[in-house]
This record gives C-alpha cells, structure tokens and sequence, in this order.
C-alpha cells in the first residue's frame, strides 16, 4: 500500500531510540524528509545515520529539551512547517503520590502534557492552510488502564488526551488530523528503567519481573517499536483522513474492556 508520504515533512520529538526512532525510521522508508529531536547528540547522529543507511532518505537532527520553550524553538527552527508531528517524551518514575508535592507534579505536567501541546499551537495552524497535517502524540495505556505506581502520567498524560479530544474536532475538516496512541508492554528501553524502579519493593529479580510482565500480557510477549512505527506511519497517510480525536491502543489485548 502507497501511504502517499513521499516528500511529507516530519517533525519527530523523542525520536533518538525506541518507539520514536521506529516511528521516524518507518517515515523514512516510506518517502517523507524526517526531523528528529532528543537531548542527546550522540544518540540522534547515530539514529540519523542508520536511517539514512537504510532507507536513503532526508533525515536531520537537532539536540534540543523540548520541554523547554528554547528547545521548542530549535526543533522548529530546523523543520519550520512540518506536515507530520509526532509528540513523544519519557514518562515520569513510578512511586507513591504521598511522596509528590506540587513541584513534582508540575514537573510532570511539564513534562508530559505542556510540550506537546505548545508544539501543536505552533504548528496546527500552518496544517490547516496547507490542508494536510497528522499529529500524533505517544501516549500510554495509563490514561485508560490506570497504573497504581505511575500517578504522574496518569494524571498528566490523561491532561494531554483531554486537551487533544476537543483541538481534533476544530482542525479535521481543513485536512488535519490528531490522535493519540497509547502503548502498553513494550520491549524498550522505557520499560527496563520502569522495571528497575520498582524492583526495591517487590523484591524479586528484573528477570523474574520482566518474564512475568511478558507472560500477563494475552499476546504472551512484549511488543515490538517496529509495531508502533507501523501504526504511526498509517495514522500518518492519506488513507487515515478520517481518523481524529482517536486514544488507540496497541498492547497486545492487555485492556479488558469492550469499549
């Protein structure tokens, strides 16, 4: 299947390794001129090399925090009216809320809900003129399945998910879509630092935790970020026009509702 991506311009954030490497890396293979930021030099030059090896796209990099307004500006800066904006950051450490006070949560909310929006403020609007745009921001399953130790993303990222629901229905019918996708288990680098954060209270070994984790989820493994760049890359294409304002769940039938 065509996605019609070739020559799209795509902005990536938290693309330097994991779910956002794959989601760049698939982009590239499918045509578009992709942009891909992090805070980590070393990282993003070696993710952008690889992906150029492979696919022999256009592929930049720029090191910038995005939860900063400076760093907003430079990965602006580099991809000023980009067609595709992918929204991903690492989630906050697990622990108890009773531990939090409000700096800690303002923290998160900085973190995980204010940067994507003002990365939408400043991009959705030049979507709509052109009259194609994908936004999607990498949610998790947290805003649906709530995870008792992970207090601060389901707080914040549920914020993000809030927000999102009502900027979608304003900008589709000028050709823009917004959705988010929300990851379960995943075998990534996110999830061992998650395990290893917990691993003090339960008391049992990394490889008891991660081969139990694997054996709870209905797939019976982790998923694979090659799994999301695929999905992001459909949500990307012109045959998803008619998919906004969507929480998209791919974990591998670990949700147990109907709805």
């Amino acid at each position: 299947m065509d996605l019609g991506l070739t020559g799209k311009r795509a902005l990536l954030t938290g693309a330097s390794k994991g779910m956002g490497r794959a989601c760049a890396h698939r982009l590239a293979q499918e045509g578009a001129e992709v942009t891909i930021v992090a805070r980590t030099a070393d990282t993003l030059e070696q993710a952008a090399e690889a992906i150029r090896a492979d696919t022999g796209a256009t592929v930049q990099w720029v090191a910038a925090d995005i939860t900063t307004e400076e760093g907003r500006a430079a990965a602006l800066a580099a991809c000023p009216a980009p067609d595709i904006l992918l929204n991903n950051a690492g989630g906050a450490a697990p622990g108890d809320f009773r531990d939090w006070g409000s700096d800690v949560w303002v923290a998160a909310v900085e973190q995980m809900m204010l940067p994507p929006i003002m990365m939408m403020r400043a991009t959705v609007d030049g979507m709509m003129e052109r009259g194609f745009g994908r936004i999607v921001n990498i949610a998790s399953r947290s805003v649906k399945i709530a995870q008792p130790e992970l207090g601060l993303s389901n707080g914040a990222r549920s914020g993000l998910v809030g927000f999102t629901a009502g900027l979608a229905r304003q900008t589709v019918a000028r050709g823009v879509t917004i959705n988010n996708l929300l990851p379960g288990i995943f075998d990534s680098d996110g999830q061992r630092e998650h395990i290893e954060g917990m691993l003090d209270e339960m008391g049992k070994s990394f490889d008891e935790v991660w081969q139990a984790r694997a054996r709870g989820i209905p797939a019976g493994r982790y998923g694979r970020v090659e799994e999301i760049g695929a999905y992001f890359a459909f949500l990307c294409s012109a045959h998803a026009g008619f998919i906004t304002g969507q929480n998209l769940l791919i974990d591998g039938g670990s949700y147990p509702g109907t709805y």
